[in-house]
């Protein structure tokens, strides 16, 4: 069952998202078959000859984890003009795109987008709106290459994914901040663990470690929250797979499809245009927070059958100390 973890003022500040309930067939069709996608997936992006791989784009990443993990979709920053597709080796442009394909996968972010879309429902026509407006932009371009949707607009309003292919994938505690500051990302466990024994989610703020069985999904906001998830058992495979929209895609939106250089450097921008933005981004947080939906009383205001979150504590989390 969806269980919510709310916050002093009653929002909801993440989502346990867990797997369908009643699906039975979600074990065998989707949890096992993504995974055994992925890891074949990671056999061929990351064995054989080093000319394979482009240089760069196949390191680990330093700042999260030892494990191989791979960003795939839109990304903005770090220089440049506009958003576009993240680069990679031919070869691997062709296996993200089997992966992409995959029924099981398809099914994951559906999941994920309709449990993004009952619990947080202002903060996902945020996204989704965003993402439209920047297809809508991108279509008028003359350019050869236009963005990619790794779904459909039907099944994930998230711009990016990383496959965490591991294949123990244990990340170290940090923040994405690189992510809006109020917004959500997903992340999908997926392997062969005991998840009683090991690949628990920790949120060091809140001092909690969350346990998190293959196949499941939970929503958080990870540009806020330290996180990071703990080791497997030996012989043990933890795979997982994350999407989310990084917040220079949501700021070139919001300057008309520009960066805020262009901005400051033009000279049609007036004074009284440059105080609003200024006032903008002093209001920008506490904007958010309002996308944010309010938990109604202990048994829940969306779903009378939603378990109260003394219950979370006591089966679904445990306390560091």
């Amino acid at each position: 069952t969806p269980t919510p973890v709310i916050d002093a003022d009653h929002n909801v500040l993440l989502l346990l998202g867990g797997f369908p309930p009643n699906e039975a067939a979600w074990e065998p069709d989707v949890t096992n078959k993504a995974a055994e996608a992925m890891e074949e997936a990671a056999k061929e992006i990351y064995t054989g000859p080093k000319w394979r791989r482009k240089a760069g784009l196949d390191d680990p990443v330093p700042c999260r984890g030892s494990h191989h993990a791979k960003h795939v979709g839109v990304a903005m920053g770090g220089g440049q003009r506009y958003p576009q597709n993240l680069a990679h080796a031919a070869r691997n442009v062709v296996i993200f795109a089997g992966l992409f394909g995959l029924k099981s996968l398809e099914r994951i972010a559906g999941w994920t987008n309709m449990l993004f879309m009952a619990f947080a429902p202002d903060l996902h026509e945020y996204y989704r709106a965003m993402y439209a407006a920047l297809c809508d932009w991108d279509q008028l371009q003359q350019r050869a290459k236009h963005i990619r949707r790794n779904f459909s607009e039907r099944h994930s309003v998230f711009t990016t994914a990383t496959f965490n292919f591991g294949p123990v994938t244990v990340t170290l505690p940090h923040i994405d901040f690189g992510n809006l500051a109020w917004g959500w990302c997903a992340v999908t466990a997926l392997g062969n663990f005991n998840p009683d024994r090991g690949g628990h989610l920790v949120l060091w703020d809140l001092k909690l470690a969350i346990r998190f069985p293959p196949g499941s999904t939970i929503l958080l906001p990870s540009a806020i929250l330290r996180h990071s998830n703990l080791q497997v058992g030996p012989n043990e495979q933890r795979f997982s797979f994350t999407q989310f929209t990084p917040a220079g895609i949501f700021r070139w939106v919001y300057n008309d499809f520009r960066t805020d250089k262009d901005i400051n450097a033009a000279k049609s921008t007036t004074p009284a245009e440059r105080e609003q933005r200024k006032q903008d981004r002093a209001s920008r947080w506490q904007e958010g927070i309002r996308m944010y939906r309010k938990w109604d009383g202990p048994y829940g205001g969306f779903n009378t059958h939603a378990p109260v979150l003394t219950t979370l504590y006591l089966h679904t989390t445990l306390y560091l100390h």
